[in-house]
């Protein structure tokens, strides 16, 4: 796939630059200095003041504002992008068409027409294209990413997720665009193959006068029937990131808030019998059953999800195969977004996802 397939297959550190030093950028640079498949090069940001002071001490990391000579520089072949989602699509496609693989913080791009943009430069060169979605890479989704993958949930019958707190108000977004991406992403990352979204309905409302829905409730039809719901809001005075995903063998809680016990696994549940294995007299009645057994929680290593994706994109540029977080993710996450905005400005009108699965 990549260009530099030869030299990026090799066992030396790879050039890697940064680019933005505000909020998420510093955590990028540490990841990048701590890992040995990486050699940090470059913080790019339009105030070199604060660049320099991200660095520190990183004597042999340069701070400049001079994204062309970041781009310019050979010993640079990835480039991580941290600015705000109006500017991913012109940092991100100058860094493409420079020969650099490209990492994007989230969301991929401020629209689809610009994602797609994205993607298509990045297949038509043969280069990585990789979604920063963090949370896709914690233990515990990694986790309900393989337990549903193999079965070990049964099939999925419904995904609830709260993501609420005292939140800023941003002045260019709403609270969808703000804190559904997570939850998108997540669900993108752990649905099995075969499952996907088809349809999004989406409810907001703003009650302090932001402008912009600052509490929301998006509804997403999946092509299996099973449904997923996703709550987001800026105003509650409690802090709860929960997810509650239901099997048809078991029911899979997640609360990120819980370092002791993220995971629960319950063996409880409803048993509904097939009318097959019924009489003729019974088939009105469908034969329920409920099903109460044990909790398991599993242990989980602790480990910082950047640390995780940082691998992941070095073994997407080694390899010359997608990141498991790749543009195309990034893309699907953005058109879903984009429906559900439809939807909300539509009095929460049913939005088909037809696109969705062309992504």
């Amino acid at each position: 796939m990549s260009v530099n397939s030869t030299h990026d297959a090799a066992d030396e550190p790879i050039g890697v630059a940064v680019v933005g030093a505000g909020y998420w950028g510093p955590n990028l640079v540490r990841n990048f200095q701590a890992s040995a498949d990486f050699r940090l090069r470059w913080l790019c940001d339009l105030d070199v003041g604060r660049a320099e002071r991200v660095l520190g001490g990183y004597s042999t990391v340069q701070a400049t504002n001079d994204l062309a000579a970041v781009l310019a520089d050979e010993t640079v072949r990835a480039v991580a992008i941290a600015t705000p989602a109006a500017s991913h699509l012109e940092v991100a496609m100058s860094a493409l068409r420079a020969g650099k693989h490209v990492l994007v913080e989230k969301p991929l791009a401020a629209s689809s027409t610009q994602g797609r943009a994205l993607v298509a430069e990045a297949e038509h060169r043969g280069l990585s294209l990789m979604c920063d979605h963090t949370y896709c890479y914690t233990p515990a989704v990694l986790r309900i990413r393989d337990l549903l993958h193999h079965g070990e949930l049964g099939e999925l019958q419904y995904l609830d997720s709260v993501r609420i707190n005292l939140g800023l108000v941003q002045r260019d977004i709403d609270v969808m665009w703000d804190l559904a991406p997570h939850d998108l992403s997540i669900l993108d990352f752990v649905l099995p193959p075969g499952v996907a979204p088809v349809a999004v309905a989406a409810h907001g409302a703003d009650r302090i006068g932001a402008g912009r829905a600052c509490v929301a409730y998006l509804t997403l039809r999946l092509n299996t029937g099973a449904i997923a719901h996703i709550h987001v809001n800026w105003l509650s005075p409690v802090k709860i990131r929960t997810t509650i995903i239901g099997g048809s063998k078991r029911t899979l809680v997640w609360d990120d808030l819980n370092p002791s016990q993220r995971l629960s696994i319950f063996d409880r549940g409803v048993d509904v019998a097939s009318t097959e294995e019924l009489g003729d007299e019974q088939r009105r009645d469908m034969l329920v059953s409920y099903r109460s057994g044990d909790m398991v929680a599993p242990a989980l290593t602790e480990r910082e999800a950047l640390r995780t994706m940082v691998e992941e994109y070095a073994r997407s540029i080694r390899s010359g195969t997608p990141a498991l977080t790749d543009g195309r993710s990034g893309l699907r996450v953005i058109a879903i977004l984009e429906a559900a905005s439809r939807s909300l400005a539509d009095g929460g009108r049913l939005v088909e996802l037809s696109e969705w699965a062309a992504q």
